[in-house]
C-alpha cells in the first residue's frame, strides 16, 4: 500500500520554457541524501523540454533546486522530436548515463506521432547530448504512428525495453486519440532494436484503449511493473503486473495500492508512475489531473 504525501512540484511559470506542467517523472539518486527527478516542461505553446527537480531523499517534498534551463531541448524543425520532448528512462551504462525520450511530431491527418530518442551524459546527468538526430525505435510497418514511453532495463547482459506501440487512432468523448498495448524488444547494445516487438500485455476489456509509460524492477525472482491504464471511463489510472520472464505478466491491477484522491490536483486521474529506492524508504513518483499539468507528487511505500 502506497500512502500519499502530497504535491512536489508544478512548474511556476518563472521561466519562458517551462510555463507549465512537470510530466513524466523520471528519478535517480545522485547521492543518498538527493533525488533528481527529470520531467518535462512545457512552454506557452505546450512544447516540452527536458528539465529536472532535485529533492531531498528523506523528505521527498522539500525541493532543493530545479533546472535554470533544458537539459534536452526539442529538435531542428522536420525532425521526430521537433515538437516537444519527453525524458522517460534512465539507465547506468559505466560513466556513461542513457537517456531515454519520446520525441514529439505534429501531423496533418492525425494530431501527432511518437519515437523514441536517445541523449547521453557522461557528466552524471548535469548535461545530456542527442546520439542522433533521428529515433533510435522509429515507425515500423506494424508499428506505424508511436513507439514510445519506453522503459528498458540492463539484465542479464541484455538491454531490455518495455514501450508503447500502435498505429490507430479512435474516437473517445468526440475527440481522437491514438490506441497502443505495451511491447518488448531485446537490443544488444541498447542503441539498435527490432523493427516490431511481442506485445506482452494487451486490453482486458472494451473500455481500455491504451497503456501509458511502464516503469520496471526486480525484485525477489520476478519483474514488476506500474503502467499507467487508459480508460474511456476513466482517463487515466496506474495499474501493476508481475513476470517471471519479461514477457508474460499477470495482471494484479487491485494490488496497485494507490488511486485517485477525494479531491485535490490528483482527484481526476493518476499516471506515470516512478518508482525510486532509497535509504529511507521507497517512494512512488506519479503525475496527476490532466496528464501532469497539475503537477509531480509522491507517495512512500507502506511496509506490512
Amino acid at each position: 500500500m502506497w500512502k500519499k504525501r502530497g504535491l512536489v512540484y508544478v512548474a511556476d511559470g518563472k521561466e519562458d520554457w517551462a510555463i507549465s506542467h512537470a510530466y513524466v517523472p523520471t528519478s535517480m539518486l545522485l547521492d543518498e541524501e538527493r533525488i533528481r527527478v527529470y520531467v518535462s516542461f512545457l512552454d506557452k505553446d505546450k512544447i516540452g523540454r527536458g528539465g529536472f527537480i532535485d529533492v531531498s531523499a528523506s523528505n521527498p517534498l522539500e525541493v532543493l533546486r530545479v533546472s535554470e534551463k533544458p537539459i534536452l531541448d526539442i529538435g531542428e524543425p522536420g525532425t521526430f522530436d521537433d515538437n516537444g520532448v519527453t525524458p522517460i528512462s534512465l539507465v547506468r551504462q559505466g560513466e556513461k548515463l542513457y537517456l531515454y525520450y519520446i520525441g514529439w511530431q505534429l501531423g496533418v491527418k492525425v494530431r501527432y506521432f511518437l519515437f523514441t530518442g536517445l541523449a547521453i551524459s557522461i557528466d552524471g546527468g548535469q548535461t545530456f547530448t542527442k546520439y542522433a538526430n533521428v529515433p533510435i525505435l522509429d515507425r515500423s510497418e506494424k508499428e506505424q504512428m508511436y513507439r514510445s514511453g519506453t522503459f528498458v532495463l540492463f539484465d542479464d547482459e541484455k538491454w531490455k525495453m518495455w514501450y508503447i506501440a500502435g498505429d490507430k487512432w479512435i474516437d473517445v468523448h468526440g475527440k481522437q486519440v491514438p490506441t497502443y498495448n505495451l511491447r518488448y524488444l531485446e537490443s544488444l547494445d541498447g542503441i539498435n532494436w527490432g523493427k516490431q516487438g511481442t506485445v506482452c500485455m494487451d486490453f482486458a476489456n472494451t473500455d481500455e484503449y491504451g497503456f501509458g509509460r511502464p516503469f520496471v524492477i526486480q525484485e525477489n525472482g520476478s519483474y514488476k511493473m506500474w503502467y499507467s491504464i487508459r480508460t474511456i471511463s476513466q482517463g487515466y489510472r496506474i495499474g501493476y503486473a508481475e513476470s517471471k520472464d519479461g514477457l508474460n505478466w499477470k495482471r494484479k491491477d487491485r494490488e496497485v495500492g494507490i488511486d485517485i484522491s477525494p479531491s485535490g490536483w490528483d482527484s481526476e486521474m493518476i499516471c506515470m508512475a516512478c518508482i525510486q529506492k532509497t535509504k529511507y524508504g521507497t517512494y512512488l513518483f506519479y503525475n496527476g489531473n490532466n496528464y501532469g499539468e497539475t503537477g509531480l507528487g509522491v507517495a512512500v511505500l507502506q511496509k506490512g
